[in-house]
Formats: structure tokens, sequence, C-alpha cells
């Protein structure tokens, strides 16, 4: 008798931008999730771009780096751009979309599911697409919401909804193919269910971070940063950008003066509006320190010398629970939360970490910032239940198994079918 064929155990991780083995800038989602699969027996294809997107660079794709690792790295073609948010970054997506259908029109057959981010739309649809024309699962990884996010930059009556049909489309595509949901946060995870209405499996896990890697660079590092006594320490880690509002956090630092001289924000990251916002420390004389981007490691040591982390966005701002989260619990200090959604609100008040304030208050945020920088007690009993949250919700080596459950899951029903 013939004997019955194994199933097939590759599995395809598509990402647009990650930080590979060798790489200082990025994010490293996709990679933890490459590893774990890994891991758990799977062979896997890590598919991402050949352009770095924190580098506004070309990968050297033979690069030894990307060689010998437990999963292989598929480079896919893209021209490359210089701004985040232009014309010639979408032609560039469009590019490496068509590149990228190409690839898996030439991989039928190779792989028992695929998992792809969004966004990119256009890049996650060619995946749903690739996934339905091989009868295989498609998950999709659902950590931020295009076009929605896009209108916090543009939003132009008439012309925004014109420019952004595209992404609308390619979205709601995405979503009606998908055989279940990976989301960064609750809202993410539900987010497809308005445009389908057949159920679908989906699960939420936080973006979080490599506690081990966090702890590492504390341990290499803290000791190099001086802070004179009686300073407290304010720190803001990300982008400078549209969704992000440090003109209130630093209008803020300079209103706290009177009652906490000692008060300094520390700004960890760059962005389009750093000079804008330099020009507002000068003209407010506020007590702000722009450091500009700094490796992980050192990061990671930054924010454990500071007292008080402040996630600062805009009222508008569409992003639910955002990435620097994981690092601002895992450094064991209270998080001042501006941010609208309702959902991250909530975890806030429910697990005791920190505490919400309205988006683009001045006041408000002035009087959170100085009850905590003059409650030394409060803020280490915050600061405690920050870490626990950190170790045991947003660590990657823990909660990402749960990504890989979902697959285990998925490969074998559809295996059995």
């Amino acid at each position: 008798m013939p004997q019955n064929k194994q199933p097939c155990r590759r599995i395809a991780v598509w990402t647009q931008g990650v930080k590979l083995p060798g790489e200082v800038r990025g994010y490293t989602r996709f990679r933890k999730i490459a590893e774990v699969l890994s891991a758990a027996g799977f062979e896997v294809d890590l598919i991402t771009s050949s352009f770095q997107h924190w580098d506004k660079a070309q990968r050297d794709t033979t690069a030894a780096q990307y060689q010998g690792l437990p999963y292989r790295i598929v480079f896919i073609d893209e021209p490359g751009y210089t701004k985040n948010l232009d014309l010639k970054r979408i032609a560039s997506h469009r590019k490496a979309a068509k590149n990228l259908a190409r690839y898996f029109a030439n991989a039928q057959g190779e792989y028992a599911l695929i998992y792809a981010e969004i966004p990119p739309n256009d890049c996650a649809r060619v995946c749903a697409e690739a996934a339905r024309a091989a009868s295989i699962p498609f998950v999709a990884d659902i950590n931020d919401l295009w076009p929605e996010a896009m209108r916090m930059a543009v939003d132009v009556p008439v012309f925004s909804d014109i420019a952004f049909a595209p992404f609308a489309r390619d979205a709601r595509a995405v979503y009606g193919m998908l055989d279940a949901a990976v989301g960064t946060s609750d809202e993410y995870a539900a987010r497809p269910t308005l445009d389908r209405s057949e159920p679908y499996e989906q699960i939420t896990v936080y973006v979080g971070n490599d506690l081990a890697e966090f702890d590492a660079g504390v341990a290499a590092h803290a000791s190099e940063i001086e802070k004179p006594e009686g300073e407290v320490w304010v720190a803001y880690a990300g982008t400078l950008g549209a969704s992000y509002d440090l003109e209130t956090l630093i209008a803020a630092l300079a209103a706290c003066q009177e009652q906490v001289p000692g008060m300094r924000l520390k700004v960890l990251g760059d962005g389009p509006d750093r000079q804008a916002l330099e020009h507002l420390v000068a003209a407010l004389d506020a007590p702000v320190d722009f450091l500009g981007y700094v490796d992980y490691a050192h990061m990671a040591a930054w924010l454990s010398r500071c007292d008080i982390c402040v996630n600062s966005l805009v009222a508008a701002a569409p992003q639910s629970i955002v990435t620097k989260i994981g690092d601002y619990l895992a450094a064991g200090r209270p998080v001042v939360n501006t941010g609208s959604s309702a959902e991250f609100r909530a975890k806030v008040e429910a697990d005791a970490f920190g505490v919400n304030v309205p988006a683009e208050d001045v006041g408000a945020l002035a009087e959170a910032l100085v009850g905590l920088a003059l409650d030394a007690e409060g803020r280490a009993a915050m600061g405690v239940l920050a870490r626990e949250i950190a170790e045991t919700q947003f660590d990657q080596e823990q909660s990402y198994q749960n990504i890989v459950h979902l697959i285990q899951s998925l490969v074998t029903k559809d295996a059995k079918s």
C-alpha cells in the first residue's frame, strides 16, 4: 500500500518592514514570529522587502548575516523611497506587491499556510489571493489601520476619499478572505467584522517585546547614564510625526516647572516633526532633551532611568495599543496615557499601571505629571504592576505561542479536510 504523504509544514510569513539579524533599526515582531514557528517544528520562509524602510536603503541580500538562520529569508525586490508618506512610497509598495504576486505564482504548492501583515494593504491582498488560489489558510496580522491612519496626515474632503479608496478596497478584500486574524489589540482583531458577515478565528497578541533583550540592554548601559540628583525624568519613545502629540507634551513640561523645577523630558526617537518641535521647545523654554534615534539596548537603558513614561497621541489618532507600550511596561515605570483608544484606556485603569488624561489637554497632562512626580511611592507601586503586565502579557517569548497554537490548529484542520 502507498504510504500516506506527510502534511506540508512550510509556512510563508510576509512582512514589508522588519529588523533582520544584524540590522539596527526596525520592528522585530515578524522575525520573532518566524523564530517561534521554527522552534515549533515548522519550516518557515520569512518573506520581506529588499528595501530597509528605516534606513531608506537597499539591503545587501547576499550578506552572511541573512544566512544560516532557523528560518529562510526570501527577499522581494522593491525600488524604495525617501519619505514615509508620499507618492513614491505608494508606487514602491505597488511594485513590491507585483513582485510578491509573481513569487507566490512560482511557489504554488510549497506552503501549508500564508501569514501576512496588514498594512501595507496591497501586499496583504496579494498574500490573501495567493492563499485562496492554493486553497490554504490565510492569517492576517493586523497591526495598523489603513487608510484610517493616513487621514491623520492628509484629511482633505473629497480628495482624501478618492486618494485612499484603493487602500480601503484592498483592506476589504483582505478582511473578506482571511481565515483568522491576529490583532495587536482587541480592536484590530475585530476590525474585519465591519467588512464581512462570516465568522473567523481571532486572537489578540500585543506587539510586545523580547523581555530578555530589554533587560540585557538595561544591564549593559543603565550605569552609563548620569542622572542629576533631584531631577524627575519623563520619557517619550517613538516617532516624531502626525499621530503623536509632542506639542502638548512639551507645553505640559513647560507648565510643570513652577511646581517641579527638576522635571525634564527625554525624547527618544526622530521623525519629520523634529525641527518644528525643537523650535517650540526654544519658544517655551521647555526642559526637553532630544536624544534622537538610539538603538534598542540604549533605549531600554534610558527608559529604566526615567521616572514616568508618556503615551502621547492626538485626539483623533486611530492607534490602539502601540509598539512602545511593551517597552514602557518592561521599564517598570508608570504610564501616562493620552491616547483615545477605549480599549487601552480601560486597560490602564483596570491594570492600574498608570493614569489616563484627555488628549491635547495641556493642563490635564501637566497636572498628571506633577502628581506622579510628587508621589514617589505611587510611582513605585504603579511601576511594579507595569512590570508584572510586561512579564505576563507583553513578553514575546511567551505571548507569541498563541500564534503558534493558532497556526497549528489551522494547518491541522486544513490537512484533515
